[in-house]
């Protein structure tokens, strides 16, 4: 039997970002992965505290970008490497009550460190109203990332790479197969629905595609373009667009109206020929609320849930795995507002 403080089932965001708490910790874990891309694997990456659509920011939004700062500099002193790729958002407006709208919003208290009072104008792409910037905001590199934390978890023996099997788990024993556990979290994001202990959280897939493409004319290197989605290099030539959100059409293929949507979309303010050279999609754990779902199974105390991080999964996954770990480890209580009790 091998004794390991926590088994971590999941490999996304909230998988990883749990990982780095307990390496922080000195605690002892292994994580199942089963080495299919998954949703967090093919997002965009984007780190912005600001809601493009209405120009309102959201919970914590000034903290989590803080402590994603933070952890993702702790991240680097072991894998030696810094996944935050400084470049900020530029919002391409519709019109002059856009324009308003954002300058209004900039003077409220919660937005004036995100909303920049100062518009620019691109090159290359459509902005006949100029474009608004988004102070704080970023992408991580996101296949950076997970390879450098799978390559990391993999030398330190942390990576297990199988399907993780329920029917092989006594949580009485605290046993699964030959480990032998203090905890297990299942951070598996839509995968939680085939879960036998976790199926019934109140999570929904969002399906989200995007297209990677390849542009006759470049756009600049240190921006993200954000009309209806978002536009930004990704290397070797192509650079991505994306995502959609779909809650209607959930079959595990590509949906051609969606392709059909962002190109249409991309045509709308990048006003050359380009090429479609690739297609992904994922399926997003989203929660009517929009607040990720943590706690502790109401019979086995031993098991855990960390889930419905949406479309801010990075800066959900990352704030919110300190207040899991401190749930586990102090007993310290969970927001109300992130509590998987608050649906019981």
């Amino acid at each position: 039997m091998k004794n390991v403080d926590y088994i971590i089932v999941g490999d996304g965001y909230a998988g990883l970002f749990l990982a780095h708490q307990l390496i922080k910790n000195n605690k002892s874990f292994v994580i199942f992965t089963e080495g299919r891309k998954s949703a967090s694997q093919v997002s965009a990456g984007i780190i912005n505290p600001v809601v493009l659509k209405k120009f309102t920011t959201f919970w914590k939004a000034q903290e989590q970008i803080d402590f994603l700062k933070d952890s993702l500099k702790e991240i680097e002193s072991y894998t030696g490497e810094n996944y935050l790729i400084n470049v900020p958002i530029h919002r391409i407006f519709h019109d002059e009550n856009e324009q308003n709208l954002w300058l209004k919003k900039s003077g409220n208290e919660e937005l004036s460190h995100f909303l920049d009072q100062n518009f620019d104008r691109l090159n290359i792409v459509k902005n006949d109203f100029l474009t608004g910037k988004v102070n704080q905001s970023a992408r991580l590199n996101v296949n950076g990332f997970f390879s450098g934390l799978f390559n990391y978890f993999e030398k330190n023996d942390h990576l297990v790479k199988e399907k993780f099997d329920y029917s092989k788990l006594n949580p009485s024993e605290s046993i699964y197969k030959d480990f032998n556990f203090k905890n297990i979290i299942f951070c598996e994001g839509m995968g939680v629905k085939d879960n036998p202990y976790f199926s019934e959280i109140a999570v929904n897939p969002n399906k989200g595609h995007h297209i990677k493409v390849k542009l006759s004319q470049p756009i600049p290197e240190n921006i993200t373009i954000k009309k209806k989605h978002f536009l930004f290099p990704t290397g070797n030539g192509l650079y991505f667009y994306g995502g959609t959100y779909d809650r209607e059409q959930l079959h595990h293929h590509i949906d051609e109206s969606a392709v059909a949507q962002l190109v249409k979309g991309l045509s709308e303010f990048y006003p050359y020929d380009f090429e479609v050279e690739e297609v992904h999609f994922g399926f997003r754990p989203t929660v009517k609320d929009r607040r990720p779902i943590i706690g502790r199974h109401e019979t086995f105390g031993n098991l855990y849930v960390f889930n419905g991080l949406g479309a801010r999964g990075i800066l959900n996954g990352c704030y919110f795995s300190r207040d899991l770990f401190r749930f586990m480890e102090e007993d310290t209580p969970l927001h109300t507002e992130v509590s998987l009790n608050r649906f019981q």
